[in-house]
């Protein structure tokens, strides 16, 4: 099978003709030409106008591999906004590719219910040694036994430099060139379907990076200048010209999904989508994806929304998503951290007076906040109703990217916490019903940091490295300047390279038994928890006894799951729950251990 997505704009390469068509949206130019080159030589081909700013020329001679640029009024040639490669890094010449070409071998695969879902997010550079696609296909047969069913890519979109998280791309239908070619990542998308594992792809739909973005040189108007985000102007998804910059991102997400076969998408941060329009630009996206690639396979939609709107999250017959399958439950991890770290800092004072309380509305109801004021944002009323969703709308988690890489010394929760209260963590999150994820390295307790490492040059490199230091001046400790001066830079790759996993500690002492204590949860939870979580609603519910935490769920097919979890260093008797003991094996019915959990289970089976 051979797969393309038709696009509008960008290059699309006739093999059977060798005609290449190209196509741009340039509102702000008064005349744009091609410059193709091939075997050496450069040809420039004047682009005629078309109405709406949009213009085109196909080149009856061209050939995949060739490398172009749109010049723009005779001043400046600048990459294919819609490149499908960019070898060069963001400020070189597109490639033309065929994507044609390549053979798919996945011809039956549909996919997996997102009830089955336990996703590992990933960081391609980081991951392994090499930092590339290839060299994570050698580690997806360590993934299967683990129990992971999905693995998350961390943005690929090509962005600037050597290394970065990929939340700066400006490229969006790029594949980083650093982390390998397209053919590369499609390779990784098969591999991982050959093993049964979903692969999702996180994207970034509410800015571009700081460096290679040439859109305002010739189409501000993907830009609202009155609309600003943390990133600088919100970009235009509900004023005039609009609908040119909703189908470049629209199609960027169909492009993934069909061109490289991906299960779903993680869209990061729709909070920062600024778009007042009816329908909004994710209630568009979510119905063109249902109506495309949904209709005939699984593909699913995850949402990061600090809004926590549960409107997004909404189910139609039979419980399927309407909108997004799920959203990355902050609330739950920001009151697991802390109770299990006691830190009160930024956002987590909104969980510091009752940490149990707002955990146990989280895996009983959905989201802490459903609408209730936020005292770290001045008061005001925040989220939405979550009562009646799945469980399975709801991703939970102990470490992300951000959890971890936003801190200033990048680390993870086993360098804060002692083992006793991390695992008790550990066992709540992995037996709910909710989706789990993992961020790589945490089941064998990585001793490696993740940093916020990025590959800028002078001067914005300079802004970066000093405005990162000063963010944390507020913090009791890096007031002092030697302290700052103590935060990793960056830009050095030494901060990079000090964030890759260092894979000979999965079988080390004081890493193998969390690797165990994984796999063995997840395995329960394969086995005993996910036959009956398929189609489930939210009915669930808490209580708190001192530091002790009740949660009991009916689900969809009658079975009822029990938690009891013990925040204390002293034992608890606590409220006796229905069924056998599903974990820890052994245990009596109403006997937790200090720090410790009680998970039962009544079902049929």
């Amino acid at each position: 099978m051979r797969r393309r997505h038709v696009m509008p704009f960008g290059a699309t390469l006739d093999a059977a003709s060798g005609a290449g068509v190209f196509r741009l949206w340039a509102p702000a130019a008064g005349k744009v030409s091609l410059e193709l080159t091939h075997d050496g030589h450069r040809r420039s081909h004047p682009m005629r106008a078309e109405a709406g700013g949009w213009f085109g020329t196909t080149v009856p001679k061209a050939a995949a591999g060739a490398r172009y640029t749109f010049r723009i009024d005779g001043r400046i040639s600048v990459p294919d906004p819609a490149s499908r490669s960019n070898p060069d890094d963001v400020h070189g010449a597109s490639a033309l590719t065929d994507p044609l070409a390549f053979q798919w071998s996945d011809t039956e695969w549909l996919g997996r219910p997102w009830e089955e879902a336990v996703v590992y997010e990933l960081h391609v550079g980081t991951f392994t040694p090499e930092g590339t696609f290839n060299a994570v296909i050698e580690r997806l047969d360590y993934l299967v036994p683990l129990g992971v069913t999905a693995v998350e890519l961390m943005p690929v979109a090509d962005f600037p430099g050597r290394r970065g998280w990929g939340y700066d791309g400006v490229l969006p239908f790029a594949p980083d060139a650093g982390y390998g070619t397209p053919e590369d990542l499609k390779n990784l998308v098969e591999a991982a379907h050959a093993r049964g594992l979903m692969i999702l792809l996180d994207v970034v739909y509410n800015h571009f990076g700081p460096d290679g973005n040439y859109l305002g040189e010739y189409a501000p108007q993907f830009f609202d200048p009155g609309l600003h985000t943390p990133w600088g102007a919100a970009i235009n998804f509900g004023g005039e010209g609009s609908r040119a910059v909703r189908d470049f991102f629209i199609h960027n997400a169909l492009y993934w999904l069909e061109e490289f076969h991906f299960d779903g998408l993680r869209l990061d941060a729709v909070h920062a989508i600024l778009d007042d329009s009816e329908p909004d630009f994710v209630t568009e996206l979510a119905a063109a994806v249902r109506d495309g690639p949904g209709r005939n396979r699984h593909v699913h939609l995850i949402l990061e929304n600090d809004k926590n709107q549960a409107h997004y999250l909404s189910r139609g017959r039979q419980l399927r998503p309407v909108g997004a399958d799920a959203q990355w439950n902050d609330d739950f991890h920001h009151a697991l951290h802390v109770l299990v770290t006691g830190e009160r800092d930024g956002y987590y004072e909104d969980y510091a007076d009752a940490p149990i309380e707002r955990l146990g509305r989280c895996l009983a109801e959905g989201f802490a906040y459903q609408g209730e004021p936020s005292r770290h944002r001045g008061g005001k009323p925040r989220g939405e109703p979550s009562t009646d969703l799945s469980p399975a709308a709801f991703v939970d988690f102990l470490q992300d990217h951000d959890q971890i890489g936003n801190r200033a010394l990048g680390e993870r929760i086993g360098a804060l916490v002692p083992a006793h209260a991390l695992r008790l963590a550990v066992m709540c999150m992995l037996l709910a019903p909710q989706v789990p994820m993992l961020f790589m390295g945490e089941e064998f307790a990585a001793s490696s940091p993740f940093l916020y490492f990025c590959d800028f040059q002078p001067p914005l490199s300079n802004a970066i490295t000093e405005g990162r230091r000063r963010e944390f001046a507020s913090f009791a400790r890096f007031r002092d300047e030697k302290a700052r001066a103590a935060i990793p830079d960056p830009n050095a790759e030494s901060t990079f390279t000090a964030s890759k996993l260092r894979w000979e500690e999965v079988a080390a002492p004081g890493h193998r038994d969390w690797h165990t204590l994984y796999s063995d949860l997840l395995e329960l939870r394969r086995t005993r928890i996910v036959p009956h979580l398929r189609g489930s609603r939210h009915a669930g519910r808490f209580a708190v006894h001192g530091t002790g935490l009740a949660v009991d769920w009916t689900l969809p097919d009658g079975a009822r799951l029990a938690l009891r979890a013990n925040f204390s260093p002293a034992a608890w008797t606590a409220p006796k729950a229905a069924g056998k003991v599903l974990y820890p094996r052994g245990a009596a019915a109403d006997q937790v251990q200090p720090w410790g959990v009680l998970w039962t289970l009544e079902a049929d089976d």
